[in-house]
């Protein structure tokens, strides 16, 4: 045992939540992120300010043509698997045979891909680390093991897995237009949680397809941490604080949130109110990409993934136009109550004593 135990550490391969749960979901997000989300952002961009370069046609693949924001999209695949080998600390000819793993997983994962591609890889990615450098053809062995052992647990896992995720997020936004005030709260609550936590959101809601009114309240609830902390520690963190936290993450409180879990409460409750009036109020929906249900304000991703949502809409006939109650559902929602209820909350407990002035001050 003691041998098996010292060669797992010698290969890199630690069994952990923080390596799976933490390291590999948050390197899922940047993947997404840097080849999914941009395709989308890069194409709305394109279509809105008429950028010839980014609307034309660079490339065709069969019968398939890609623009510049298409072909990012397309390596959503490819960009989870490498993101998610460079978070496992993998040995280059594993990294790199870990492309066309996670092109396979996501093609056989379908709507569910992202979640399958995260599963496969690791598994793909720790099996390469073990014939690693353990042979002296391992240019050839390395990568033929990666990508063959990677492919095949495709084909065994990467459908049910993409079946089983689309099936839980169309669970998820059912019960959202069922019932929107609870579940709007709840997807809200949980969503922003998840985002301030050391995983990902944006893969979680990539994972489960979250789109329509559950995908609304994700958004409310990530808007609701990020812009809360950033305003409700502007006294200790001025203008960088605001930019880091509101336009950046709200993860940055979490070694804050250890030492006094009460500085949590305000953006926590916010969230519980700005979800409920999404849904049920300005019926706020994420019609465009999945991932930028759990982005929030960072880049402002979130709400660029709703106005992408509109376009879509209004070009597939489901929507006349945007009018003035969607520019005001997605700023109050977005922004304005966010801080105001943040910030009110705050100071009840600060009156209560549970939170003090310097609990929030971060290291900038």
């Amino acid at each position: 045992m003691d041998k098996i135990k010292a060669f797992l550490a010698r290969k890199g391969i630690v069994c952990s939540f923080k390596q799976y749960g933490v390291d590999a979901l948050g390197a899922m997000a940047q993947g997404l992120f840097c080849t999914l989300l941009v395709g989308t952002i890069l194409n709305t961009l394109g279509q809105q300010l008429h950028i010839g370069f980014l609307t034309a046609p660079i490339v065709s693949v069969g019968t398939v043509s890609y623009t510049v924001g298409g072909l990012a999209s397309a390596m959503v695949g490819p960009g989870i698997a490498v993101a998610i080998g460079s978070a496992l600390r993998c040995p280059p000819l594993v990294l790199y045979s870990l492309i066309p793993v996670g092109f396979a997983a996501n093609a056989m994962g379908g709507a569910g891909g992202p979640l399958a591609v995260y599963a496969v890889t690791i598994i793909a990615a720790e099996l390469g680390k073990l014939v690693s450098k353990e042979t002296r053809i391992d240019i050839l062995v390395t990568p033929c093991v990666t990508v063959i052992a990677g492919i095949a647990v495709a084909q065994l896992i990467a459908a049910p897995i993409g079946t089983a995720a689309r099936a839980v997020g169309l669970a998820i936004m059912w019960a959202t237009e069922l019932q929107p005030f609870f579940m709007g709260m709840l997807v809200s609550a949980l969503i922003g949680i998840a985002l301030t936590l050391p995983i990902s959101s944006a893969a979680i809601c990539a994972a489960f397809g979250l789109t329509g009114l559950a995908g609304g309240a994700a958004v409310a609830g990530c808007c609701a941490q990020m812009v809360g902390f950033a305003v409700m520690s502007f006294r200790e963190n001025r203008w960088g604080g605001l930019v880091a936290q509101g336009v950046g993450t709200s993860m940055l409180q979490m070694p804050n949130i250890l030492k006094n879990p009460r500085i949590w409460i305000p953006p926590t409750l916010a969230s519980m109110i700005t979800g409920p009036l999404a849904t049920c109020v300005f019926q706020l929906q994420m019609n465009g990409s999945p991932v930028s249900s759990g982005m929030g304000t960072c880049g402002f991703v979130g709400q660029i993934g709703v106005y992408t949502g509109w376009v879509s809409d209004i070009a597939a006939g489901t929507k006349a136009a945007i009018t003035p109650m969607d520019w005001i559902g997605l700023i109050l929602i977005c922004f304005i109550l966010p801080a105001v209820l943040s910030t009110l909350f705050c100071r009840i407990l600060e009156k209560r004593g549970w939170i003090r002035e310097g609990d929030m001050k971060l290291d900038l």
